[in-house]
């Protein structure tokens, strides 16, 4: 068997080991082989095999890591176990998915096979963002998921109550990238950017971003997708809506959650400029210090964000408004598995394991096995 180095490997022996396989563990009789020149050993089955020197082949190494990024490890060992039969320690299941998150992080960042069918779906771009704040030995960091989907527009609608916003239907996203980074708001910008480039919506051209009223995310989006379209999460601004509500007539007055209702709905159909004049003079004409703090609040809250808040054009273009598919992410690709109980993690172990949850979120899991990338 010819060798990299240009000589001629020999056989040299056969040795005995036992395999994880997703069938059980075997043990296989392997001929291992070196190359007198350089010296360089080979063991051709392990290569076929893609054991990658250790004892789980790349099958059992994908099972691994499903349990990995769903359970803790002694959890997953235990459940590994019970459903396959496969006997795997908790360490080996954390070393597997270190490994392997390792290379699914970098294989979504480069890879055009990643990017290709979000590229190529129909429908109209969106980009969704936010971060939730987890345990790590240097303290608590915030964890900022990105998600970048393609979906075709509903059918528009002129809304006369909140019940029409609120129950309207869209729909389903056809596809959808997920990535995440424990990162500084100056360096999340130019990620965004660099990812919108290579899936065919540079600057934001054509581009929905639905995210809550942050202003670190309105500012990288204004200058790392300037071409974009921004808009602020309706229930983050109804929120704001309410809590003002609350402060006029009451926390617990009946009154204060058709207010909210009512004052929503006069943003999305009168705009944000004169919705935020209205409550401009609203606070002059109220005599309560509270009161006349809470609408300048709620104004002070809005007017940054006034560019973000056509609500009304989106509606009748069929367009989402919220970002719920974002605030749902946040729950179920990261709290579900980061936060486990007393968990403290290594930044940048987190980060690949989150890797991993992200692509069985963004549907991107079969893709990656399939790739040379796993392997």
């Amino acid at each position: 068997m010819p060798c990299r180095c240009g000589g001629t490997t020999k056989f040299k022996e056969h040795a005995s080991r036992g395999f994880v396989t997703v069938v059980g563990e075997i043990r296989v009789l392997r001929r291992s082989m070196r190359c007198p020149g350089c010296g360089v050993a080979q063991v051709p089955w392990d290569d076929w095999a893609g054991t990658c020197k250790g004892h789980l082949t790349s099958g059992a190494r994908r099972l691994a890591c499903l349990v990995g990024a769903s359970w803790s490890f002694d959890e997953a060992s235990r459940n590994l176990a019970e459903l396959c039969g496969l006997s795997v320690s908790d360490q080996t299941i954390r070393r597997v998915c270190d490994e392997q998150g390792t290379k699914a992080a970098a294989w979504m960042e480069d890879s055009d096979a990643a990017a290709r069918p979000l590229r190529d779906a129909p429908g109209n771009a969106e980009f969704y963002v936010d971060g939730t704040m987890i345990n790590t030995r240097e303290g608590w960091r915030e964890m900022r998921l990105c998600i970048f989907a393609k979906r075709e527009s509903g059918d528009g609608v002129d809304p006369v109550s909140w019940d029409d916003v609120r129950r309207r239907k869209l729909p389903l996203v056809n596809s959808r990238l997920a990535m995440c980074r424990i990162a500084s708001s100056d360096q999340m910008g130019p990620w965004w950017a660099r990812h919108a480039e290579r899936l065919g919506v540079a600057e934001g051209c054509e581009l929905s971003v639905l995210a809550d009223g942050a202003k670190w995310i309105g500012s990288q989006v204004d200058t790392s997708l300037p071409l974009a379209e921004r808009t602020v999460d309706i229930y983050h601004v109804k929120e704001h809506v309410h809590a003002c509500g609350q402060v006029l007539y009451g926390a617990k007055a009946p009154e204060a959650g058709p207010w909210a209702d009512a004052e929503t709905m006069r943003l999305i159909q009168s705009g944000a400029m004169a919705f935020i004049a209205r409550l401009d003079l609203g606070a002059e004409e109220r005599s309560g210090e509270p009161q006349r703090a809470a609408m300048r609040g709620l104004a002070d809250y809005l007017r940054p964000n006034v560019n973000a808040l056509e609500y009304a054009r989106r509606l009748r273009r069929g367009l989402p408004i919220g970002s719920g598919m974002v605030e749902g992410g946040c729950k179920t690709i990261i709290g579900r598995r980061i936060k486990c109980n007393s968990a403290r993690w290594l930044p940048d172990r987190a980060e690949r394991l989150v890797s991993l949850c992200c692509l069985r979120y963004g549907s991107q899991w079969d893709r990656f096995w399939a790739d040379k990338a796993a392997a």
